[in-house]
C-alpha cells in the first residue's frame, strides 16, 4: 500500500523526454548522412546543435517557475536531465566548431574566442555550463551542500543570458528568432521574481 502512494506517477515521462530530446541529434544525422544540410553543412549543424542547446537550457529554467506559480511537480523531475541535454547538445556544438569547422587548429579557435565577440560568449557560457552538468547529481548536492550549490547552479541563469547574446550577436539579419529566445528567458527572470525566494528551495530534480 505505501508502495503505491510513494511511486512515482507518469513513468513514462522522463523516458518520453528522453527519447524527444535524442530525436533532433538523430534527425540531423540522418540529414547529414544524406547530404541534405545545404550548402553549407558544418554551419548548418553549427546552427542547429547551438540552438537545441539553448532551447533545453530555457527549458531547464523553466521548470522551478512552473513548479512555482501553478503547483505543478513533473516539471522538476525533468531539470536536470533538461540541463544534461543543454550541456550536452553545447559540447557537441563546440566539439563541431573545433573539430569540423577549424579542423582541430587551436591557435584558430583561440584567436577566434578572443577577437569575434559572439564567440566568447559562447565559449564563457559553455564553461559554465561545465562545471554545472558536473554537479548536477544528488550526490553533489550532498558532497557542496545546499547553500553552496545553490549559489552555483544560479550560473545557469548567466549561461542563459551569454548564450541568448550568443545567437543575437550571431543573427546578421533577420532577428526575430533569437529575439523569441530573448523574450522566453525574459520572463522566466520575470517568473522568478513574481515567484519568490521561497519557491526554489528544493533542489532535488
Amino acid at each position: 500500500m505505501s508502495r503505491r502512494t510513494t511511486a512515482p506517477t507518469q513513468p513514462w515521462l522522463k523516458p518520453g523526454v528522453f527519447a524527444g530530446a535524442i530525436v533532433p541529434l538523430l534527425a540531423l544525422l540522418v540529414r547529414a548522412r544524406g547530404g541534405d544540410l545545404g550548402a553549407n553543412p558544418i554551419a548548418e549543424a553549427l546552427n542547429e546543435l547551438g540552438l537545441m542547446a539553448l532551447v533545453f537550457l530555457l527549458a531547464s529554467l523553466a521548470c522551478t517557475p512552473l513548479k512555482a506559480l501553478f503547483g505543478w511537480v513533473w516539471p522538476i523531475r525533468l531539470r536536470r536531465m533538461l540541463g544534461l541535454f543543454a550541456f550536452f547538445y553545447a559540447f557537441l556544438h563546440a566539439l563541431t566548431y573545433a573539430a569540423l569547422d577549424q579542423r582541430w587548429n587551436l591557435r584558430a579557435v583561440l584567436t577566434d574566442v578572443t577577437k569575434r565577440g559572439f564567440i566568447a560568449l559562447g565559449f564563457v557560457a559553455f564553461l559554465l555550463l561545465s562545471p554545472l552538468a558536473a554537479t548536477s547529481s544528488a550526490f553533489a548536492v550532498r558532497r557542496l551542500g545546499f547553500v553552496r550549490w545553490k549559489r552555483l547552479h544560479r550560473l545557469t541563469y548567466v549561461a542563459g543570458v551569454l548564450a541568448v547574446l550568443h545567437f543575437l550577436w550571431r543573427v546578421k539579419l533577420d532577428l526575430s528568432e533569437p529575439l523569441v529566445y530573448s523574450f522566453t528567458l525574459a520572463l522566466l527572470f520575470v517568473a522568478r521574481l513574481f515567484a519568490g525566494p521561497s519557491a526554489f528551495r528544493s533542489p532535488r530534480a
